[in-house]
């Protein structure tokens, strides 16, 4: 009787434990669903919010894209009207050769380059004192067109150039160069000037500043969206 009351023991524990390993196989199986569930969840969540952060930034590009090129649009148009004028904002022909002639884009150039050009700027100053009909003794001025050439920006403001002239010329000759510079279409601020001499011979020195203004930049930038 002892033997067999051992032995239903023996089972019992036997059935018990198999109960419990399949409880704990249950609950680790469930714990490991839960979690792997949980992990699916977040990594999916974090996705999906990650592709609307995408999708949001590719339709606000897209919105600027189209500001830009109805922008383009009415520049281009803008552009072409004002540089097929045939009158030029001075009042001049657009087609001609005279001191105010020339077309409006060229004219916007002649008034602010985009580059440090001295040899340039030398070669338009005798013209202007040619034209005036009075002598050129001298025009003076720092080249730095090196130290300048890589100043593109997307910022762009002018930057000054400095230059001297000294001519000589009949007083009416001398007023006319100073009313040249006074109504060029290229900005020129007269520092100082100083006049020798009488009317038939004057010596005309003149400290003045013209300008050029950098090209403009266009920073295209890529975005990383995180």
């Amino acid at each position: 009787m002892a033997h067999a009351s051992n032995s239903q023991l023996s089972m019992k524990r036997i059935g018990v434990d198999k109960t419990n390993a399949r409880i704990v196989a249950a609950t680790a199986i469930a714990a490991f669903l839960v979690v792997f569930f949980l992990v699916a969840s977040y990594s999916l969540f974090s996705q999906l919010t990650y592709q609307n952060r995408i999708i949001k930034a590719k339709k606000e590009a897209v919105t600027q894209l189209n500001k830009n090129l109805t922008a383009r649009a009415s520049l281009v148009n803008s552009y072409s009207s004002f540089a097929a004028s045939s009158v030029n904002f001075i009042g001049g022909a657009a087609s001609g050769n005279g001191a105010q002639d020339g077309s409006n884009a060229k004219l916007v150039l002649d008034a602010l380059p985009s580059k440090y050009d001295f040899p340039a700027l030398t070669a338009s100053l005798e013209k202007m004192a040619t034209d005036q009909q009075v002598g050129i003794e001298g025009i003076t001025g720092i080249d730095d067109e090196v130290a300048q050439s890589n100043q593109a920006t997307n910022s762009p403001v002018p930057v000054p150039m400095p230059f001297e002239i000294k001519v000589v010329g009949d007083y009416a000759a001398v007023q006319r160069l100073v009313d040249a510079f006074d109504h060029s279409i290229r900005p020129i601020q007269l520092q100082s000037m100083k006049i020798t001499g009488d009317q038939t011979s004057l010596s005309l020195t003149i400290d003045a500043t013209t300008f050029y203004q950098p090209e403009k930049t266009l920073n295209i930038r890529t975005k990383v969206v995180k």
